[in-house]
């Protein structure tokens, strides 16, 4: 299980980065909310803790959803002003803050859909737009950094959420990986816009993995952990393709093609 989370997820990044230079960073930030990154780390904790602390962690992962959007609107809101780390250290104390908040919650399923729901709609109208006008394609550049960042990332998420309790398990498990790596990716080569558009995008993508978590919460205490995996997984695919209609037209169209990174 640990060597198919250190190569699943760099891979990932990989194909991500694919889908940006070919599609946008739009398309690419729709495509990063399947549960890429959270489903293996809640098997991990199934594995190792049983499906009553899997179906908790997985329970908080849908309330974590609301840190992992303050984390996109700090950063899509101070791209614009400041350079990546600057940026990147207030979005991560913004997401730190949301998760301390968020033990404070009692463990319920309705309170953490209606937190995540909230954060969703919030975000909706609170992320910034890219604006009118072009985005710079995404520049040629050493993949190779950018998918060990994700393994390392991947390690220590799993580690510490092995370590921990139900509730924080679960919200470690939903920390923003995956746009750390491509946000400051993006910011780096393409600029503030780049950034708010991508972002926009992950806000798009929270359907398939808010109907992973949900299908884990609701299915492991009724059935054995395979078939609930898989379901969980089919329902993720389902959502996000059916996600994929709100997504502007300009991102589900096929650019000519571009040369794919190095």
């Amino acid at each position: 299980m640990l060597l198919l989370k250190l190569t699943l997820v760099p891979a990932f990044l990989y194909l991500l980065a694919l889908v940006a230079r070919y599609y946008g960073p739009q398309r690419a930030g729709w495509m990063a909310g399947l549960p890429v990154v959270a489903g293996p780390i809640l098997w991990l904790l199934l594995q190792e803790h049983g499906a009553d602390f899997a179906t908790h962690a997985a329970m908080q992962a849908i309330a974590a959803i609301a840190a992992s959007e303050l984390f996109n609107l700090v950063y899509a809101r101070s791209a614009s002003r400041h350079d990546w780390p600057r940026t990147l250290t207030a979005a991560l104390g913004a997401w730190l803050l949301a998760a301390c908040l968020l033990q404070l919650l009692k463990p319920s399923l309705p309170l953490a859909l209606a937190v995540a729901g909230l954060a969703v709609v919030i975000n909706s109208y609170c992320l910034p737009q890219p604006g009118a006008g072009s985005i710079p394609g995404a520049a040629k550049e050493v993949l190779w950094l950018r998918m060990l960042a994700a393994a390392l990332l991947t390690l220590l998420a799993s580690l510490v959420a092995s370590q921990m309790g139900a509730r924080w398990s679960g919200m470690v498990a939903v920390f923003p990986l995956l746009a750390v790596v491509m946000a400051v990716a993006t910011q780096r080569t393409q600029g503030a816009r780049a950034v708010q558009a991508l972002l926009r995008g992950m806000l798009l993508g929270r359907l398939g993995f808010a109907g992973f978590c949900l299908a884990l919460a609701l299915l492991l205490p009724r059935m054995e952990e395979n078939p609930a995996f898989l379901l969980a997984s089919l329902s993720a695919i389902g959502l996000q393709l059916l996600s994929r209609r709100l997504l502007p037209s300009s991102a589900r169209t096929t650019p000519a093609a571009i040369p794919p990174p190095d």
